[in-house]
């Protein structure tokens, strides 16, 4: 039928199948959804319009549309063991921003990690509103281990007493300290987020220790490692659900997107299952032998490997700078971005670092025995990266091995 109505856009749509089948694709926010996921998400459920929440909407015809909303809400709350949940996010920056709605004044203060040392733009940094609207001040990582240092938190905590504290980012390899966290945001008693949107699939499936319990307040989008369509939610203690609900809609949002509504249901429902289980745990298998791979051929990881999907390498020693070695790897079908690494001494836009993580392969079907062949192909791409001839070499390799999967 597309192909029919405007064959451009449905020859573009092919086209980015094929290049997605092509490509070892290791951007650490993206993933393969399941056929499931896109039927959902391609379904009549785009037709509908439902302003309100289950049982309370202002238009009519909403009767299969609060069965909709109701199941992933159940499943939300059942996966990750919180009492409330809400699945209107239309994705992960306007889940935060519901947070500051309902929690902040503007002019109020918040912490968060700052975005160099792997946070997050809606943690407060200076160009995002977060930055502009609200108070905002960052811990860092430190120097010499790449990681957070809690008592540097805890220090920051009580000098700037902030109202709201933020944990978790897009560029964190190591597990999230939420206890830790916790007590320093009873101790000013704030309100303790956890953004997890990078590891909400490895906390679903284990692989991750869970915030719940700990922080009042989680955010997350449904994509990256959970596996879902592009959305997002909040999950939250029950003394919080009224606010937060106010917050999402009326304050920021008006009628949800009910297809995405349903595919976030179907994803929830997929990561309750065993396989999904196996699948976290490959991921961070995967990232495991990776990292220990490119450590070998003479990488510098930032904070000297991962606990979880992702890696940030420092290419400072490699006498290259991110972008040209993120351009180089995309030509040899391997797929993942440029990134700022702690302390970095270049521009944002032409940063010292790369990240990659390993979701998406995972769900391809890779293993832990194919990691030190991927970091062969990274470290040979680095060597070459001006030579085109070697980078399609490269390139067919890759290919080669995605098609006996």
């Amino acid at each position: 039928m597309l192909s029919n109505v405007d064959p451009e856009i449905a020859a573009l749509i092919q086209a980015e199948a094929t290049r997605q089948s092509r490509k070892l694709r290791m951007i650490a926010s993206e993933n393969d959804v399941s056929a499931a996921v896109l039927e959902a998400t391609g379904s009549v459920l785009t037709n509908k319009y439902s302003e309100g929440y289950p049982g309370k909407r202002y238009y009519e015809g909403q009767q299969i549309i609060d069965q909709v909303e109701q199941l992933a809400i159940d499943r939300a709350r059942a996966l990750f063991g919180v009492d409330h949940a809400n699945v209107q996010p239309l994705s992960g920056a306007p889940a935060n921003l519901a947070v500051y709605l309902a929690f902040l004044q503007p002019g109020d203060t918040v912490m968060g990690m700052s975005l160099p040392m792997g946070g997050h733009l809606t943690h407060g940094w200076s160009v995002s509103a977060t930055g502009k609207w609200f108070r905002a001040v960052q811990y860092d990582v430190r120097k010499d281990t790449g990681v957070v240092d809690m008592d540097e938190v805890r220090s920051l905590a009580l000098a700037e007493r902030p109202k709201v504290i933020f944990c978790g980012g897009t560029a964190i390899p190591r597990t999230i300290d939420f206890p830790a966290f916790a007590a320093i945001a009873r101790e000013i008693d704030a309100v303790l987020v956890a953004d997890i949107a990078h590891i909400a699939g490895l906390v679903a499936g284990g692989a991750h220790p869970s915030p719940a319990g700990h922080a009042q307040v989680i955010t997350t989008t449904t994509h990256k490692t959970l596996r879902g369509p592009r959305g997002a939610m909040i999950l939250c203690d029950a003394e919080y659900a009224k606010v937060i609900d106010r917050a999402v809609f009326p304050g920021l949002q008006g009628g949800p997107h009910d297809h995405t509504t349903a595919a976030i249901a179907v994803a929830l429902h997929e990561a309750a299952q065993p396989e999904f289980r196996e699948y976290a745990h490959t991921v961070v298998a995967n990232a495991k032998a990776l990292a220990d791979a490119l450590l070998e051929r003479g990488f510098d990881l930032v904070s000297g490997g991962t606990d979880n999907h992702l890696i940030l390498i420092d290419l400072t020693s490699k006498a290259i700078a991110g972008k040209p070695a993120a351009q180089a790897l995309d030509r040899a079908n391997i797929e993942l971005n440029y990134n700022a690494v702690p302390f970095d001494p270049r521009k944002p836009f032409d940063p010292s670092g790369i990240r990659l993580g390993t979701a998406g392969i995972t769900t391809r079907g890779l293993k832990p025995e194919q990691m030190p062949l991927i970091a062969d192909w990274i470290d040979r791409v680095i060597a070459a990266h001006d030579n085109d001839q070697a980078l399609d070499r490269i390139a067919a390799e890759v290919e080669e091995l995605l098609g006996t999967l």
